[in-house]
């Protein structure tokens, strides 16, 4: 039997991709690091949810952060990030359409 904790380690990454707001962010960020006040802007909602969820990306690895006197940067820790989120995004297309094919028959 071989070791299982990889499974383990996935599942948890992908937990912290299981929110609609964690997956605004990624978009928001494949292009560009921004601060924390340019997220809000663009993502809008409360500053302690938008904190939480950019700390919890952070800590899972998803985000890179760095502090410039008293602004948080944050920007995708790899392209990779964003290119699952994109593949993902594929497989939900795929579904919606198979099933308005079935719908429409």
């Amino acid at each position: 039997m071989k070791n299982k904790s990889i499974y383990v380690l996935h599942a948890d990454v992908c937990k912290a991709l299981g929110h609609p707001i964690r997956i605004e962010i990624i978009e928001v960020l494949q292009e560009d690091e921004l601060s924390f006040g340019d997220i809000l802007s663009k993502i809008g909602g409360l500053k302690s949810t938008l904190s939480q969820h950019l700390t919890i990306m952070a800590h899972k690895g998803l985000l890179a952060q760095r502090k410039k006197g008293i602004n948080v940067y944050y920007k995708l820790s790899s392209a990779k990030v964003s290119k699952a989120c994109r593949l993902m995004r594929e497989v939900l297309v795929e579904n919606i359409q198979r099933h308005q094919v079935i719908l429409n028959q």
